[in-house]
């Protein structure tokens, strides 16, 4: 087997929580050698959010899977030199500062690609680099309102409501990895030299809501459906007879027709107000009725056996503890063991995507605050130990 996948690639990661931090993650799974710099006296802000055990801070776990962490001074000129220092050895900076920050540090692209133009740097802020609202702050909840995810996200006559986890953060991440991964690409393989990215926490879930052409041409503006689709019917979450959730998607012609055989129902087969795709999209009400019905008769294992026969899409609504104790989700290796500092182990989601040749893996999680800042100054900057005490003595490391 070969090695891992980004091997060879060197991140630097500045910045907190999640927009940019989870590209590093996501990189540094697949082999990426990824130095974290934190604020020497308070770190990266995810270590101090949400639950913890054993003094690590179960978000970091995640977010700090496979990186080195060192603690930089950032805001004092000796911690800056270091900072350009290591960048120069570096192929990709990712930060979420507010914008004109790097450069307000002298670390910004232009800055620093005058040494080293193959350097590759992706900005994640809150509405980006460019535009009237650049200087304006945002966290995920202010992404998905903006976004105008929170407008279609809820149940009629009811306020807007976010939707779950950090949704606007994590897919950020995403988007990141894949504007440096392409960046890299081009640089490698076509130019030679690195470029900027710059993304706002609230473009990657816009450009997921797949509204904009509908509008542009028609005139629709989405409105909050509750867990209806307005092109798609059946598609809902139904209750089975012993109090379970389960969702059905049965909105295709063949699959409504393998339903129909299943509840019974081929009378409704020649029903003009559910004889095709967009007749049932217009009837919703009466499809849902209808499969609420015969599902309120059925317990849950039994019904979902029997829709899987007829090879209907559909599956429980599972909380957190039914998808880590899934079978198929262990199978595929979706939750995976790792060890605490404390040795305590944990369960926690495995790699995505799996590759076939350079598969990711979690080699260790949440490093303590500064682990390895010793090591990368001596690796990439040749600094002795006495010009590392004399950076800590300095309180610049």
């Amino acid at each position: 087997m070969a090695g891992k996948a980004l091997q060879g690639v060197r991140v630097l990661e500045l910045g907190s929580l999640i927009g940019a931090p989870f590209c590093g993650t996501l990189m540094a799974e697949f082999g990426a050698d990824v130095i974290k710099v934190e604020d020497p006296e308070v770190g990266d802000m995810s270590r101090h959010l949400g639950q913890a055990v054993d003094g690590t801070g179960l978000m970091f776990a995640s977010l700090g899977r496979n990186k080195r962490c060192v603690t930089l001074d950032l805001r004092r000129p000796e911690g800056q030199a270091v900072l350009a220092r290591l960048a120069g050895t570096c192929d990709v900076v990712i930060e979420n500062f507010r914008p004109g920050t790097l450069a307000a540090w002298h670390l910004d692209y232009a800055t620093l690609s005058k040494d080293h133009p193959r350097l590759v740097m992706a900005h994640v802020s809150g509405f980006g680099q460019t535009g009237p609202y650049r200087d304006r702050l945002a966290f995920d909840r202010i992404a998905t309102a903006f976004s105008g995810q929170d407008f279609i996200t809820g149940f009629p006559g009811n306020p807007p409501t976010r939707p779950g986890g950090a949704l606007a953060d994590y897919i950020t991440g995403m988007f990141c990895t894949i504007g440096v991964l392409v960046a890299l690409h081009h640089r490698d393989q076509v130019s030679g030299r690195g470029q900027e990215i710059d993304l706002a926490l609230y473009e990657g879930i816009l450009r997921l809501a797949g509204s904009i052409e509908a509008y542009d041409l028609l005139g629709t503006v989405p409105q909050r459906l509750g867990n209806a689709n307005p092109a798609i019917a059946p598609a809902e979450t139904f209750r089975s007879r012993d109090g379970h959730w389960l969702s059905i998607n049965g909105g295709t012609d063949n699959v409504w027709k393998r339903l129909l055989v299943l509840m019974g129902r081929e009378d409704l087969g020649t029903d003009p107000r559910f004889a095709t795709a967009r007749a049932r999209a217009t009837h919703q009400a009466e499809v849902n009725a209808i499969v609420g019905a015969w599902t309120a008769g059925i317990d849950l294992e039994p019904l979902l056996d029997a829709l899987e026969r007829e090879s209907v899409p559909a599956a429980k609504v599972n909380s957190i503890a039914d998808v880590v104790a899934d079978p198929h989700v262990q199978a595929r290796g979706n939750v995976v063991r790792a060890v605490l500092a404390s040795g305590r182990e944990f369960l926690t989601s495995g790699v995505v995507p799996k590759l076939s040749e350079t598969p990711g893996s979690i080699e260790f999680v949440a490093p303590a605050l500064g682990a390895h800042t010793d090591e990368v100054l001596r690796e990439r900057l040749g600094m002795s130990d006495d010009e590392i005490a004399g950076l800590r003595r300095e309180r610049i490391v």
